[in-house]
């Protein structure tokens, strides 16, 4: 709860500060930001490969069954969460009407830090994953022990950096997220403009994460409340972050407080970071039928029209994590070559998603939790 609070508090602090401070001292809100989100962002991809290897390495010799499973886990509850969408969004939409009209510009301050450090990960999150899948299956299948220890100590240094320094300064990171959006003001004019599609679509990720966790608790005989209650850390940082790879070791301590083994929290809370995207497939899908009730030339299809564009979509959205706004910058060309989106309407789009995006996150990170506890019960 401390934490949340935290979290919480860093939320309000940098709004305010966007909004009600010189931009001076903003600028070194942001700075900070922009340094600290450099460290975060360097850091991930070696979480990744070290907590998924080691994950791997340590489960029993058929693990290729637990990453089936997990896999299968959550690209079906992708589908289903954009199926889901789909259908409250085209029976819903409709009844508000809005007029046609292009996103009004925003009026702000685009502040920009006083130091910026590039400092490039040794390799993206998808190569990460990739090794962590090679070289994780290569250890549990050949017993490699020498890997197996190198795994496991990187894994324990990259806890350490987390534990130390990442996790207690995320609070002030988040502030200096959301004190940039606050100064350059598009939150605030676009939550405006969609207001009632947003609040849908916030609905739409807690009822997928209530059905979720009344699944796994279902399954693991706990209390479905108990699980959420457990997981609201995580779901606090994904909406400072509004990226499911840098909140990994916030929602990988909650799912752990759920009682998911160790070894298996670390397998599936990493790898669902980059394949569970249901918050994000909720969001793009209801965005969608709204821009194409805002759009004259758009007609809302059927599901069946539907449905190829959203199995599509969970597969190019694995690219998406770690990057804000990604899951609606991957599906561009979906949106584009299967709906018939014209460029006013990907911009539409972009506003409407961006307004939101750290809510789909926090469903994708907290749903996370409940297929960890699927898979742990399983």
């Amino acid at each position: 709860m401390l934490l949340i609070l935290k979290l919480v508090a860093g939320i309000v602090l940098g709004m305010l500060m966007g909004l009600y401070a010189p931009h001076w001292l903003t600028q070194i809100l942001i700075t900070f930001k922009a340094l600290f989100g450099q460290l975060l962002f360097f850091t991930i991809p070696l979480l990744i490969l070290f907590f998924i290897t080691s994950g791997i390495a340590a489960l029993p010799r058929n693990s290729g069954k637990l990453l089936g499973r997990t896999l299968g886990i959550a690209y079906l509850s992708t589908i289903a969460a954009g199926s889901f969408a789909f259908l409250i969004a085209a029976g819903v939409i409709p009844l508000l009407a809005p007029a046609a009209a292009d996103l009004a510009s925003t009026a702000g301050v685009n502040l920009t830090p006083y130091i910026e450090l590039n400092i490039p990960p040794l390799f993206n999150v998808m190569t990460a994953l990739a090794l962590a899948f090679i070289f994780g299956l290569g250890i549990a299948s050949t017993q490699a022990t020498s890997l197996k220890q190198l795994s496991d100590q990187g894994r324990d240094i990259i806890q350490l950096l987390l534990t130390r320094i990442i996790i207690p300064l995320l609070p002030l990171y988040i502030a200096g997220v959301f004190a940039q959006m606050a100064a350059a003001g598009s939150v605030f004019v676009t939550l405006k403009t969609f207001g009632i599609v947003l609040i849908m679509a916030i609905v739409l990720h807690w009822l997928w994460i209530i059905a979720l966790f009344l699944i796994a608790g279902l399954k693991a005989g706990k209390s479905p409340l108990s699980l959420i209650k457990n997981m609201l850390p995580a779901y606090f940082t994904a909406l400072g972050t509004m990226s499911s790879a840098a909140t990994i070791p916030v929602s990988l301590q909650a799912t752990k407080n759920n009682g998911v083994k160790e070894d298996v929290a670390n397998f599936t809370v990493p790898l669902c970071a980059t394949t569970h995207l249901a918050g994000s497939t909720i969001t793009i899908v209801s965005c969608a039928v709204a821009v194409m009730m805002m759009k004259s030339n758009l007609e809302i299809p059927s599901l069946l029209t539907m449905l190829p564009f959203i199995l599509t979509l969970g597969v190019v959205m694995l690219a998406a994590p770690g990057v804000p706004g990604g899951a609606v910058m991957s599906a561009v060309g979906l949106l584009g070559s299967m709906l018939g989106f014209g460029e006013g309407a990907i911009a539409l789009m972009i506003a409407l998603y961006m307004a939101q995006d750290s809510f789909g996150t926090a469903c994708n990170v907290t749903g996370d939790g409940a297929i960890a506890v699927l898979v742990d019960n399983s």
